[in-house]
């Protein structure tokens, strides 16, 4: 007979949550060029967020659980007129910032949007600044830049799509540290919280980016920013952790690996997030679309269109292979922006690549279609290693287009996107010029030019009060 107890005292937490807290709480970051990207990032995720409450599907989920409830210094939710709890305003804000693949990213062993914890900060900072707190926009972009460094330093050697997690459940641990902070709690209470995002890890299992599973959970990120600020709030309230949840035997996150780090917690993440600032495609297509755009512009100039195209040949990466190269029916918006042959296709025909080529109304264009089966993907060995490499994290494309009477063009390859780092000037202006027109559609023009001279002025953004920041785009 066997006799065999398991010890019921509590280990020491994992170092990897004693880590995370320790930045959250101790880290003191001073890179201006982190501040003013983070800055670039706060302005692009809001007009992001307001872009897709464009879009009926969105705005239907959004607002309180039981309709007419406003909650006394609740949290006010960008584009509507909602003042909600923080849980449920986290699910708003995270919601519309993420629901039209839009807002920024960062590519590694794990992909992702960190910006999607903007749904948890700005939920709790707006809350806060209406009980009377002092929190600001600095505090914001401070919390945004920790958000992004936690979820991007998990990412870069931990591949969680690759046992059917999606990357969400870095948004969900991210926010909940440093949510933690922002509400008052300590170091072992943060270690408490940010264990419990973990131990709900599983339950963020998704389809989002599975093969012919028909569609991907667009209001994932809301559903991690609430369960993010619902942790917190529970640690607030008493709540303890789970110390060994990442290497219990049997029960822990590991399963027997545990996670790698390429280098510490900085400011690394928010230097590098990359922008998506010219096409609202899956990150991994951004330069393939961009080289769409200069073939078709040959062909135009060539007296040809699309009709005439035999066959095209793309070379890419192997996550863009794993992820965002499908054949046959694309059934809806979000499996048409996570197909690459449906993003490269369409600006051949068309000429231009929007939220709007995505609906169901512009693919039931039967030419889409007929290009796309005419079009091979394949993995080019240099890419995928480039794609990795520190120095680099270039995401390459390369497009080779035959013509019905033999004539090849000449490859157009673009390595890095025009929201890369390495093309930041660039592409700056055009960041700024995406964030006019996502506003445009929802504020007259003396609102706008409040907003844009707000937004502008560096020093000026960075005192105004959370409360503040988010009245600008919020409606009577």
């Amino acid at each position: 007979m066997s006799s065999h107890a398991e010890s019921a005292v509590r280990p020491e937490p994992d170092q990897v949550l004693q880590d995370i807290a320790d930045y959250v709480h101790n880290y003191k970051v001073e890179s201006e060029l982190a501040f003013e990207t983070a800055r670039l990032c706060l302005i692009d995720t809001i007009g992001c967020g307001l872009e897709g409450l464009r879009f009926e599907a969105c705005a239907r989920l959004l607002g309180p659980v039981v309709e007419g409830t406003v909650v006394p210094n609740g949290t006010k939710v960008p584009g509507t007129n909602y003042q909600l709890d923080p849980i449920r305003g986290a699910f708003n804000i995270g919601t519309q910032i993420r629901w039209l693949d839009f807002n920024d990213c960062f590519l590694a062993a794990e992909w992702g949007h960190p910006s999607d914890n903007l749904g948890a900060i700005l939920a709790v900072a707006d809350h806060l600044a209406r009980q009377g707190q002092p929190i600001t926009v600095r505090d914001i972009l401070e919390a945004m830049i920790k958000a992004h460094e936690i979820q991007g330093q998990l990412a870069l050697l931990n591949s969680f799509n690759r046992v059917g997690l999606d990357h969400v459940v870095l948004v969900k641990v991210a926010s909940t540290a440093v949510v933690s902070k922002m509400l008052g709690l300590d170091r072992a209470q943060t270690i408490d919280a940010i264990s419990q995002a973990w131990a709900d890890g599983q339950s963020l299992r998704t389809y989002r980016h599975a093969p012919n599973t028909g569609s991907r959970k667009s209001w994932a990120a809301g559903d991690a920013c609430s369960r993010a600020v619902n942790i917190a709030y529970l640690v607030k309230k008493g709540e303890k952790g789970m110390p060994s949840v990442l290497s219990a035997k049997t029960w822990g996150f590991y399963d027997s690996k545990p996670f790698e780090f390429q280098m510490p917690y900085t400011s690394y993440i928010m230097e590098n997030v990359l922008f998506k600032i010219s096409y609202p495609a899956e990150f991994h297509a951004q330069t393939a679309v961009e080289a769409a755009h200069i073939i078709y512009a040959k062909l135009k100039a060539m007296g040809k269109t699309s009709d005439d195209i035999k066959s095209i040949r793309i070379r890419t990466q192997e996550a863009a292979m794993r992820i965002i190269n499908k054949k046959g029916p694309l059934d809806n918006f979000a499996d048409r922006d996570h197909d690459i042959n449906y993003m490269v296709a369409f600006p051949l025909i068309h000429g231009e690549l929007t939220s709007q080529s995505y609906t169901d109304a512009s693919a039931a264009d039967p030419r889409i279609d007929a290009l796309r089966a005419k079009i091979t993907c394949v993995e080019e060995k240099t890419y995928s290693v480039d794609y990795h490499e520190p120095s680099k994290r270039s995401i390459s494309n390369a497009l080779t287009v035959e013509l019905n009477d033999g004539t090849v063009l000449d490859e157009v390859e673009v390595e890095y996107p025009v929201g890369h780092k390495r093309r930041r000037a660039e592409g700056t202006p055009l960041l700024l010029a995406k964030f006019e027109n996502h506003i445009a559609p929802h504020f007259d023009e003396a609102r706008q030019k409040k907003i844009l001279s707000i937004v502008n002025d560096s020093a000026a953004l960075s005192k105004l009060s959370a409360d503040a920041f988010t009245d600008l785009f919020v409606k009577a």
